[in-house]
């Protein structure tokens, strides 16, 4: 009798452990909202969104990695949370901004690496509540304005770089590069396990079981972790929340979808992929970034990159006081009218056969060099043409096309046979003509759009 109980407690424990192991398997399906969905906001707030580019009355280097290059102790940098009461955020303002943007979910920075928690984090009492006179939780206010408006919530969190932290080491782009090293020196010390046990997994647990459904758990800077804090880290996630999906940067070859940042794919990817790109040049709030994308530029961005096969996720960086930048408000409203019009040539399209046509070198993306100030994106505008597809649908998109006409060469007569041709947004009559060499399409007098991208519906015969 004891043999047979002895034998029905470790089949038990088999089960759990194969039950935790297929939580880490994701069907395809539980991506399709994301993928589908193309579109999102990425939000960068913090102490440092408080400092705005400046300390002790100078312009600092690093925006919101400033405690770092300016050698800051962590008592110094901790000083700006005295002053920081974001009393003008409201978090259903913010929602539907992203949401009139054509955005369908966003991220939000929790803990970045200055190790701070934006969240009432009972792990840490390093956080907005406990260490600001704001004393509120916007993850909270933030959930309940996603859950109302129909919106996905993901979280942020700097997995690899801590600066509150005594045992968090870095190896980029040497040993200690981006550690602590004014309070805690001695990197050999440092042993990531404690730091791991401390506070990683109690903070993911807490933003995975005090805000209700969380979409996306987006991780920065796995740097040190090693292979088997981030199987057990994912265990943990699907375990507590089965439908939420993490990017790459769990570390160590695991996650659901790539990451691309500050820059655009040269081709189309079959696997998942996301590129998380600066509305301005940094990620995070500061007075003197002045180096605003136009409407037009974000929106070819956003055109190459979902004909590419992946999404936009879309950098704003808010005030201190808890509002949007007007620029950055200003651009959301302009790509909002744009998507209006166009969605249905971004929203649950995949890359046709042909990418793109008659594409200058110069509108292709730069070399990548992985610190704060890296936008490497092209601010070339030249006029272009890419393609997105569903079904027995092309949709040919003119970037900032001044033309009076349109020839595509990938959509010859003895390849496709066409049924129509609309352009969206209006009910002008599209005059075309097809043959051998390329189709041609007339460009009508007057477009839909004051952002000179123009989408083409054709639909072909099946």
């Amino acid at each position: 009798m004891k043999k047979k109980i002895f034998m029905l407690l470790i089949l038990s424990v088999l089960n759990l452990n194969l039950f935790a192991q297929q939580q880490i398997v994701k069907p395809a399906d539980q991506l399709d909202w994301w993928s589908g969905s193309k579109f999102g906001m990425f939000l960068h707030w913090g102490l440092y969104s408080q400092a705005a580019g400046d300390w002790n009355g100078k312009r600092y280097k690093g925006n919101e990695h400033f405690m770092i290059y300016e050698k800051l102790s962590i008592k110094e940098y901790a000083s700006l949370a005295n002053d920081f009461n974001p009393t003008l955020f409201k978090a259903d303002q913010w929602v539907k901004m992203a949401k009139n943007a054509g955005m369908k979910y966003v991220v939000i920075t929790t803990k970045h690496h200055d190790g701070f928690a934006m969240y009432d984090s009972p792990s840490s009492d390093y956080n907005i509540v406990n260490k600001t006179p704001f004393q509120r939780d916007p993850l909270q206010e933030l959930a309940q304005a996603c859950k109302e408006n129909d919106m996905k919530l993901g979280f942020y969190y700097s997995l690899g770089r801590d600066w509150e932290d005594p045992d968090v080491p870095t190896n980029w782009p040497t040993k200690g590069g981006r550690s602590n090293l004014v309070d805690f020196p001695d990197e050999d010390k440092k042993d990531i396990s404690k730091y791991f046990e401390r506070k990683v997994k109690p903070q993911i647990r807490e933003l995975l079981t005090n805000y209700g459904p969380v979409s996306v758990l987006w991780f920065d800077t796995p740097e040190l972790i090693t292979k088997a804090q981030s199987e057990e880290l994912l265990t943990m996630i699907k375990t507590l929340q089965p439908n939420c999906i993490v990017n790459n940067r769990i570390g160590n070859g695991l996650g659901d979808y790539y990451v691309s940042e500050q820059q655009i794919a040269k081709d189309a990817n079959p696997k998942p992929w996301e590129a998380c790109i600066t509305m301005s040049r940094g990620w995070a709030f500061n007075r003197h970034d002045n180096e605003w994308k136009s409407p037009e530029l974000l929106v070819r961005q956003l055109v190459e990159i979902v004909s590419k096969g992946g999404n936009l996720l879309l950098n704003i960086g808010p005030k201190a006081d808890g509002t949007f930048p007007p620029e950055a408000v200003e651009r959301l409203k302009a790509i909002g009218e744009w998507m209006t019009i166009n969605s249905e040539a971004i929203y649950n399209t995949k890359p046709w056969s042909v990418i793109s046509e008659q594409v200058s070198s110069k509108t292709l993306a730069g070399t990548m060099v992985h610190d704060s100030d890296s936008d490497t994106t092209s601010k070339t505008i030249l006029p272009d043409i890419y393609f997105t597809s569903k079904e027995n649908i092309v949709y040919i998109i003119a970037r900032s096309w001044t033309a009076p006409d349109l020839d595509i060469k990938a959509l010859v007569k003895e390849k496709y046979k066409i049924k129509s041709i609309n352009l969206l947004g209006s009910n002008t009559k599209i005059n075309w003509k097809q043959n051998s060499t390329a189709l041609n399409i007339m460009m009508p007098k007057v477009l839909p759009t004051e952002i000179p991208v123009y989408v083409f519906k054709v639909t072909l015969k099946e």
